[in-house]
């Protein structure tokens, strides 16, 4: 039977197509543009200013590493049938300790953060309106109204613009600064110059790197994409999602070698860098170039607020429902998107919509708590080992089909992800405020 339009809007519900399109992608889209923070161009911007181009082939590498977590996400789900959070409940209690621990810690420091840098565009463009706290308040309740009354179509739609427009105006600043086409290509072999580790290791491993890769297989399953006849779709949905990231990445080099390196320009740490690069391009180019890039900046920071908001609040949904479910002796029904509609409405993922949007606007006011700092960066800092490591466990035993558990290539690239945040994580905990 062939899919009818409506079919597609209800959620992509009907039969999978014969062979991928454009119109199927989504959760991709969706994923890296929450993926992709202020914080992470940031980073990415003083590697370059620190080693010119010569990390680009970090970037590339970085770029499959996510392909490959990514594609282990969603080959779960569509496998299966189950979630993620199904997943790691079979494989001991420690899996629902952590979570629970985490869940709660990290949404309450990342909701201030995340407000935070919303709003800090909003300030540069608009610098006689009402202050950060403010803005970054007003922030927190849009993106709370608008995950609170809107299903997933609607979200996917929004996040798309957002991601078009950080996408147009970071190529557009990457071809601004005219970059060096044959230092860029160097770039490409691997060369480690002194003090460069943490840097590569943090391109390779930071830019997209989130509990949103794990919120990934959630909103597959919201698009409709519920067994594995659905899963070439999503391997080129996946790879759209991390090459557009990947592009991210290379532009803001491209920036951080051009702008900043020759001229040994200092950039300030985590997203009130990017007011640095405003007001430098405002110098180079103008006040127009300046703007569109803060307008940029905006689409990158809010697009990974209401991603959050979203994703992360389908996980703590599941998580509960899950919960529930094992202490009632019931079942859960499957994974889907007629399942996951529900969970939008429930009174769990609310509740953790809620709890990103309120509490955290203390810490607006507040130097964050010593201990919820530690706490933070520790439970932060263990995810992504964590997710590599049980994505290895899941998708090499028999709680996957045969027919999809992990390849050499598949064990290959995760025994390498693993490894690499297991390093990033020793580096995040070393410099913490201990």
């Amino acid at each position: 039977m062939a899919e009818t339009s409506e079919t597609a809007q209800a959620g992509e519900q009907g039969s999978p197509p014969r062979k991928s399109s454009w119109r199927h992608i989504g959760p991709g889209i969706v994923v890296a543009a929450t993926g992709v923070g202020a914080g992470d161009l940031v980073a990415t911007l003083i590697a370059g200013s620190k080693f010119g181009y010569t990390l680009m082939w970090a970037a590339v590498i970085g770029c499959l590493v996510k392909i490959s977590l990514a594609e282990a996400v969603g080959r779960w789900h569509l496998a299966t049938g189950r979630t993620l959070f199904d997943g790691w409940r079979t494989l001991g209690g420690w899996t629902t300790g952590y979570f629970a621990v985490y869940v709660v810690i990290w949404g309450f420091v990342y909701g201030a953060t995340a407000m935070s840098s919303s709003a800090l565009p909003i300030v540069a463009l608009f610098p006689d309106g009402p202050g950060l706290k403010t803005w970054a308040i007003i922030t927190g309740l849009v993106g709370l109204v608008f995950v609170w009354f809107n299903q997933y179509a609607v979200f996917e739609k929004v996040m798309t613009v957002l991601i078009g427009v950080m996408f147009i105006v970071v190529v557009y600043v990457a071809i601004r600064v005219v970059p060096d086409v044959g230092a860029s290509f160097a770039g490409l072999l691997p060369v480690l110059p002194d003090g460069s580790l943490i840097y590569t290791l943090g391109l390779i491993g930071g830019v997209g790197g989130t509990i949103t890769m794990a919120a990934y297989g959630y909103w597959v399953n919201a698009k409709g994409w519920s067994n594995a006849s659905w899963m070439k779709v999503m391997r080129v949905d996946n790879r759209v999602a991390y090459v557009t990231t990947g592009i991210f990445v290379v532009a803001m080099l491209i920036v951080g070698a051009e702008l900043l390196h020759s001229s040994q320009i200092a950039l300030t740490k985590g997203d009130r860098g990017l007011i640095d690069l405003g007001q430098i391009l405002e110098d180079r180019f103008g006040a127009g170039t300046a703007k569109l890039f803060l307008v940029g900046f905006f689409a990158t920071s809010f697009s990974s607020l209401i991603g959050v908001w979203h994703g992360v609040s389908l996980m703590f949904a599941d998580f509960v429902e899950r919960i529930r479910a094992a202490r009632g002796g019931a079942s859960v029904e499957e994974a889907g998107g007629e399942r996951i509609g529900r969970q939008e409405r429930s009174v769990p993922f609310r509740a953790y919509l809620l709890w990103l949007t309120f509490p955290p606007m203390t810490l607006l006011w507040l130097d964050e708590p010593f201990g919820l700092v530690i706490g933070y960066g520790v439970l932060g800092a263990f995810f992504m080992p964590f997710l590599a490591v049980t994505l290895l466990w899941l998708l090499n035993s028999d709680r996957t089909p045969r027919e999809w558990r992990n390849g050499w290539l598949s064990n290959g690239m995760l025994g390498a992800a693993g490894l690499l945040f297991v390093v990033l994580c020793f580096e995040q905990v070393r410099d913490l405020p201990w």
